[in-house]
């Protein structure tokens, strides 16, 4: 297996969080995380994918801090993976694909479901950047600037 080029210690912090996340298999175990998929086994079965390569990502995520192990909730002798915040923190990024998808798709009638409120079975309406004064931004509105050097200073030494 070629070995990745790591973005971890990259100043962007875009290349940083898909080197934390890694590739479309570990976004597909972390969707499938949310919505509390545990076990290994569920895991393959849900995906399909090859037991190495499971592995492989599993502990990447565990290994990222993404996922935790623990031992089973059933008292069993498995152990369950489980989501940290850092892990529930991925849940609008995964949003913001399937998002993206249902717009741009070639075949958006092939998509089997949609994204609901579970309180009111009500679409999820689409995520939007404001800025802190509640306009909603584009790109266009958008800029960056160098963080202010003390923070960075602060960030070197810690």
């Amino acid at each position: 297996m070629v070995k990745r080029t790591s973005f971890e210690r990259d100043d962007c912090p875009i290349a940083r969080s898909l080197d934390a996340l890694g590739d479309w298999w570990s976004m597909l175990i972390i969707r499938e995380a949310l919505f509390g998929v545990r076990r290994f086994g569920e895991f393959q079965k849900k995906l399909g994918l090859a037991k190495n390569i499971l592995t492989v990502r599993l502990r990447a995520l565990v290994d990222q801090g993404i996922l935790k192990t623990a031992p089973a909730s059933d008292g069993s002798a498995y152990q369950e993976y489980l989501l940290t915040p850092k892990g529930r923190g991925v849940f609008p990024i995964l949003v913001a694909l399937r998002q993206w998808s249902e717009e741009f798709d070639a075949h958006p009638e092939e998509i089997a479901t949609i994204l609901v409120d579970k309180e009111n079975g009500r679409p999820v309406r689409k995520l939007e950047l404001h800025a802190q004064d509640g306009r909603l931004l584009s790109a266009a509105d958008i800029a960056l600037k160098p963080r202010p050097a003390g923070r960075q200073a602060r960030r070197a030494t810690a």
